[in-house]
């Protein structure tokens, strides 16, 4: 059996790792990890999720190190540089092939077709796998054989061809034999100058934290996802999108566990459950849009019609926006609490981005970047299909003349105003029913500015913009 080389990203585990279990199935297994910072930098990735990035492949390291995996560190500046290093490696080793599991991304698409083009002419052979995904991007198509703009007919051919072999595990691998080969320290990444991570015992990193993580989502709120997840002064949601965007946990081991606990089952059974499943589903949903639509990965929005848009160069609005001073308390609150936590309420992530793309009509991508500098679980399918969702521009996006009232937002999902009061704490000294749209004396008083734009002017604003558009 010869040397396998085994290429890892954004698959941080050692349970249920198809590259993984391929590659040791064929020989013994040496790993690399390319550290590309001023890539990543590039693609929009903060210190947040760049550190839980490093911390993951640190106890990724320690978990290999017990099967006798040695895990090798390069650096490389750009995805550019990845064909050479990786070749020199292979060479370097003797390896037979490579492994690693696929990556949707146009970018990403880009580097591994190089990869596998200069190992092949090399004469090193390739395996890509599709790991992150129940579904090959190409395998769900419509009946005319295009790829699903829509969520629901995605779904509902989704729930019809899942099958178990889809959903089967991979244990992990037994140790294998030792190799002469050592280990290597993880590099140390410099934050940018004006970005330093979050405090990292807020999410600690690796599998063991992220199955930890899905076993008290299921044992404490997976049967109330469906009535609390909209409650961002409540604890209902799983928290486990930075585990799934860095693949310290995958979708199967997920899927695996909501039906142990739901009689086998995924569309029907525990209305909870089967709510969490339909989020797991969109990630996947959004991994075929980059694939099938690559105008999206192009910073282009879905919608084509909406290039026209014009939207408002306002810096302070925006200032206003990204510090969490709007006069709107529910937005204030959330974008501090991105800021200070590097995580956002999925139900904020909705309103914050409808008020910075409707209310002050500033181009959606400027807070699709400002969300992946920030969040520890950011990744570029997800955030950029819930931006063009909530900006009326992407697929199976809310139709542009659904504009959310932030003060109606937060009367009904912060009704005791809690959330507000921890995030905005000058706002903590008034009555729960006044934290929601404070009278102007009160904000006087307590230093809270007054709204920066008012709600019916925005909203006619908005309309007006998308109905020169000819949508209306």
């Amino acid at each position: 059996m010869s040397l396998q080389l085994l290429w890892l990203r954004s698959d941080l585990r050692i349970h249920d790792n198809r590259a993984l279990a391929a590659a040791t199935a064929a020989g013994p297994v040496v790993a690399v990890f390319l550290h590309s910072p001023a890539q990543w930098q590039a693609h929009g990735h903060g210190a947040n999720k760049i550190d839980f990035w490093r911390r993951g492949v640190a106890a990724l390291g320690e978990a290999l190190d017990g099967l006798n995996i040695p895990l090798l560190q390069r650096h490389i500046e750009h995805f550019d540089d990845a064909p050479r290093v990786l070749t020199a490696l292979a060479r370097e080793l003797g390896a037979e092939a490579l492994h690693f599991n696929r990556e949707y991304p146009l970018n990403e698409q880009r580097r591994d077709a190089a990869v596998e083009a200069a190992l092949g002419a090399d004469g090193i052979a390739t395996q890509g796998h599709h790991d992150a995904v129940a579904f090959a991007p190409g395998e769900l198509l419509t009946g005319k054989g295009d790829y699903y703009g829509v969520f629901t007919p995605f779904s509902k051919a989704w729930h019809r061809h899942i099958s178990a072999d889809r959903l089967a595990l991979d244990d992990a691998p037994a140790a294998q034999a030792p190799l002469r080969i050592a280990g290597e320290a993880l590099p140390e990444l410099a934050p940018r100058p004006d970005d330093e991570p979050i405090d990292p015992r807020r999410w600690p990193a690796g599998e063991d934290a992220a199955a930890n993580h899905l076993a008290r989502f299921l044992r404490f709120r997976g049967r109330f996802y469906q009535g609390q997840r909209d409650f961002p002064g409540v604890r209902g949601t799983s928290e486990l999108s930075p585990y799934l965007a860095l693949g310290m946990i995958s979708h199967r081991q997920c899927l695996n566990a909501i039906m142990a606990e739901n009689d086998g089952q995924l569309a029907d059974g525990d209305a909870g459950l089967t709510a969490w499943v339909n989020e797991l589903i969109w990630r996947e949903f959004y991994q075929h849009v980059a694939v099938g639509f690559p105008r999206v990965c192009r910073h282009q929005p879905f919608k084509q019609s909406t290039l026209a848009l014009e939207w408002r160069d306002d810096s302070d609005g925006f200032a206003a926006w990204c510090e969490g001073r709007t006069g709107y308390p529910l937005v204030d609150a959330a974008m501090r609490q991105l800021v200070a936590t590097g995580w956002m309420h999925n139900r904020l992530r909705m309103v914050t981005a409808m008020f910075l793309a409707k209310h002050l009509l500033i181009d959606w991508r400027r807070g699709e970047a400002f969300f992946l500098r920030h969040l520890v679980d950011g990744e570029f399918a997800a955030n950029n299909g819930g931006w063009q969702w909530a900006a009326s521009t992407g697929t199976d996006a809310v139709p542009y003349f659904r504009i959310f009232n932030p003060t109606t937002q937060s009367t009904r999902f912060d009704q005791d105003a809690a959330f507000i009061a921890r995030w905005v704490p000058e706002l903590a000294p008034l009555a729960p029913k006044s934290r929601h749209n404070p009278p102007a004396a009160e904000r006087a008083h307590l230093g809270y500015p007054k709204p920066i734009v008012d709600h019916k002017a925005a909203r006619q604003r908005a309309l007006d913009a998308f109905k020169a558009l000819g949508q209306g």
